[in-house]
């Protein structure tokens, strides 16, 4: 296997740039954010091994992004940071998921360790590709890593937008998937010609999904996009 993508969230600035350079230099992929919002946005436009995530962040604390976190990934090893030592913080912390809890100060050794730890302990039950890549979608079987959609024998090949942004619909099936965040997740910003572009992307997944008449991808105006298979 690769090199281990690690997502830091992490609102010390000072902190977080020390923890990235230690691990970096233990080979992890580091990628750093510095509070919850960006954070959750992050995970989603990206595939991780583990999260570090600091309880008392801005924007969205770190429980309630572990919460959302565990609606799209059961699996992904989850590490809480604190200042705080208080054994309820500990056990909301275990209760939402999370894979390990250290409190502040800490050293370095000890947190690489923990997750060395962790990482290894999940690698033995890991499935060959991340079950988050893989979804079902009415009669369609969408692989995101081999930009796949198939339907019976018939296979289609998304482009990396295409299947980054279906991805996003996938992940937010029956939910509204904000316009705003797929523009600045997928194309950097949210700009007239972005969001133009965007909707000729949506027009093209529609096209792909239409031999299975229950799959839907609306518009909910001023909102975003919902993609929805109906029962019926």
């Amino acid at each position: 296997m690769g090199k281990y993508k690690i997502l830091l969230i992490e609102d010390d600035p000072n902190l977080g740039f020390i923890l990235q350079e230690a691990l970096e230099l233990q080979n992890f992929l580091v990628t750093r954010c510095e509070d919850g919002e960006a954070g959750h946005a992050t995970f989603l436009s990206g595939q991780f091994d583990l999260c570090r995530i600091d309880v008392m962040l801005p924007q969205k604390d770190g429980f309630s992004l572990a919460r959302e976190i565990r609606k799209i990934n059961q699996d992904i090893p989850l590490i809480f940071l604190t200042a705080k030592s208080l054994k309820e913080d500990r056990i909301e912390g275990f209760k939402i998921g999370g894979d390990d809890y250290i409190s502040k100060p800490f050293s370095m050794e000890e947190l690489i360790l923990r997750i060395q730890a962790v990482l290894k302990r999940v690698q033995k039950n890991r499935d060959p590709v991340p079950t988050e890549n893989i979804f079902a979608i009415g009669n369609y079987s969408f692989d995101f890593e081999r930009r796949l959609l198939k339907i019976n024998d018939h296979g289609q090949k998304l482009t990396d937008k295409e299947s980054t942004l279906l991805r996003l619909l996938c992940l937010h099936q029956n939910q509204i998937l904000e316009r705003e965040v797929a523009l600045n997740l997928i194309w950097g910003d949210d700009s007239f010609f972005n969001a133009r572009s965007m909707d000729v992307y949506i027009s093209k997944l529609r096209k792909y999904l239409k031999k299975d008449g229950r799959i839907e991808i609306t518009n909910v105006h001023g909102k975003g996009f919902r993609l929805t298979v109906n029962q019926k």
